[in-house]
């Protein structure tokens, strides 16, 4: 929950506008900033106050109580030009005064020193993938580190998919004496001094129980398990077992008691699990051959660590649970930096492989935190860069792909996702298309039906590309060449135009734009009649008009050719 306090007219409203933008999430509180930013403080997550940071400060200083349990606390101005977070910076205050400052058009005053430096932050490193920092880490001593530039270690049971570190965190198979370490295991151990040692959540309990069994006892059962394996309970996932056992109490108790949550599953699900300890016993109880053990091992890929064990009234099993790499498609948009989405830019931050067309990765090279590892290739290169994409995400980096435009469209999206099976996590970035951007220069030319065509005839045969241009054309369909020529291709576009030319009037609206949104942007409207393909490159997109397209005031528009009725309905 969001805490919004304000106390001046010009506060109340633009906490009005929070509430607004996020509905589900924020609690208003408007009386004296006295009397509610302790009770905010106490009630909720994050707070924003439209307070001066001096007065803020001031009300919060008796309050905190440590790092790891004070909320976020973000100060915004009274004019909304600064989102100003002054607590819990990295837990959630930065990040909170970002979605002020997308919301409010104020600008984040980020202070902290890895967010300065481009690096990721220890107290916000893995969250994501909920990793837990063990009590005690060195947070301090290690940052101090890292930002220095000093040799640091980073170690880790597993490959996880996590976002770059500084190239002098030299990765280890174990940490080093007297060497500043960040380490993420599961496994319990006497770590060094300078540590920052990470608890992953790469642990699933199975359980199985009688009715009416004691909490205590499946405790018990639990905890010594761990123990007997040498690994640590922060890292447990949940408590996992049989749909049938969802309302069985003590396992319920012993599950919340750890702070875990319970997970069921269907018997028939359970039982598809090949397990070490069938029984026949309990498949005619419950209808699988298996509760802990299978409940444990249910997840791809995971592997068993303790079979199962038995008390007076519980079972249990403990899998280890193997990680997914991660593919991020990032569609960086048309050119302009102020087109490239906040979405996309956390993309990029977020991964610790980048790979792109060589003139893309230098584009958004600023962007990276140090340490990415850059995958850069020329034209022509496609397939191969989506086959290494993928191989890296499948080795369980944090990968991110990207291409010009939006990555589903003539871009990136479909090679790798032709070869990205399920056991890797996609995620797809949309961008702003180059056909929008061309778009948005031209006037409205796209305002009614139209259709994207590529006239590169390198994987798709020259045939099937006539055939699509003349169905458009008998469909009046506005048309955008995409890919109209190169120093090989010289004689598509021409083509293309004379068979829209005998289906169209022609007089009918021709719009190109070079460059669109980059340095050096070129655009211009003719007709069918006068166009000089002559003009195009391969960085030109091509518009051409339906019948109905006209140019308005040096504008290329297509009516929607829609009646309004009264209320702004479409008839």
């Amino acid at each position: 929950m969001i805490g919004l306090v304000s106390v001046t007219r010009a506060g109340k409203t633009a906490a009005e506008r929070l509430k607004t933008a996020w509905p589900d999430g924020t609690r208003r509180y408007d009386e004296g900033a006295g009397t509610a930013l302790p009770k905010a403080f106490a009630e909720c997550d994050a707070i924003v106050c439209f307070l001066a940071v001096g007065a803020t400060v001031r009300l919060i200083a008796p309050l905190l109580r440590g790092k790891g349990r004070d909320p976020g606390v973000v100060c915004v101005d009274e004019a909304l030009r600064y989102a100003v977070p002054v607590l819990g910076a990295h837990g959630a205050g930065n990040e909170l005064a970002r979605r002020v400052g997308d919301v409010l058009g104020a600008e984040p005053v980020i202070t902290t020193a890895s967010d300065a430096a481009g690096s990721a932050a220890l107290d916000e490193f893995g969250a994501d993938l909920g990793f837990t920092i063990e009590p005690g880490s060195d947070l301090a001593g290690v940052g101090t580190a890292i930002l220095s530039g000093e040799r640091v270690t980073f170690s880790a049971d597993q490959p996880w998919p996590l976002p770059a570190l500084p190239p002098n965190v030299v990765p280890t198979d174990r940490p080093e004496p007297g060497i500043p370490a960040v380490l993420v295991t599961d496994k319990k151990a006497i770590f060094p001094e300078r540590t920052v040692l990470y608890r992953p959540r790469s642990l699933i309990v199975g359980a199985g129980a009688s009715r009416g069994v004691p909490a205590a006892e499946v405790g018990q059962l639990i905890d010594s398990t761990l123990a007997e394996l040498g690994v640590s309970p922060l890292s447990v996932l949940h408590l996992a077992t049989a749909e049938v056992k969802a309302d069985e109490d003590g396992l319920q108790a012993a599950a919340a008691q750890r702070g875990w949550r319970v997970v069921t599953h269907p018997a028939e699900r359970l039982a598809a699990v090949p397990v070490p300890n069938p029984s026949e016993v309990v498949r005619r109880a419950v209808g699988t051959p298996s509760v802990a053990e299978a409940a444990a091992l249910i997840h791809p890929g995971a592997t068993l660590l303790a079979a199962k064990r038995a008390s007076a009234h519980a079972t249990v099993a403990v899998a280890r649970t193997a990680p997914r790499g991660r593919l991020t498609l990032i569609g960086i948009g048309p050119g302009a930096r102020d087109l490239m989405t906040p979405r996309a830019v956390a993309g990029l931050r977020r991964a610790a492989v980048v790979a792109g067309l060589d003139a893309y990765t230098e584009q958004i090279a600023d962007l990276l935190r140090p340490g990415t590892n850059v995958l850069a290739s020329g034209l022509g290169a496609e397939q191969q860069r989506a086959a290494e994409a993928v191989a890296q995400a499948r080795a369980g980096h944090a990968v991110a792909l990207i291409g010009s435009g939006d990555a589903g469209v003539y871009a990136m999206g479909s090679p790798a996702l032709e070869l990205a099976g399920d056991d890797i996590d996609v995620t797809v970035v949309p961008g702003v298309t180059a056909a929008l951007a061309v778009a948005a220069v031209l006037g409205a030319p796209l305002g009614h039906d139209h259709v994207m065509i590529s006239l590169s005839d390198l994987h798709t045969a020259w045939p099937v590309i006539e055939r699509r241009i003349i169905a458009a054309a008998e469909a009046d369909l506005v048309t955008c060449f995409y890919n109209p020529a190169s120093a090989r291709r010289t004689w598509q576009l021409r083509r293309a135009i004379e068979l829209l030319t005998a289906r169209r009037p022609p007089a009918t609206p021709v719009g190109w734009v070079r460059d669109a949104t980059r340095p050096g942007q070129a655009a211009s409207v003719a007709t069918l009649a006068d166009f000089d393909p002559g003009l195009v490159d391969m960085h030109t997109l091509v518009v051409v008009g339906s019948s109905r397209t006209r140019v308005q005031g040096g504008r290329m528009v297509t009516p929607r050719d829609y009646r309004w009725a009264r209320g702004g309905e479409e008839i």
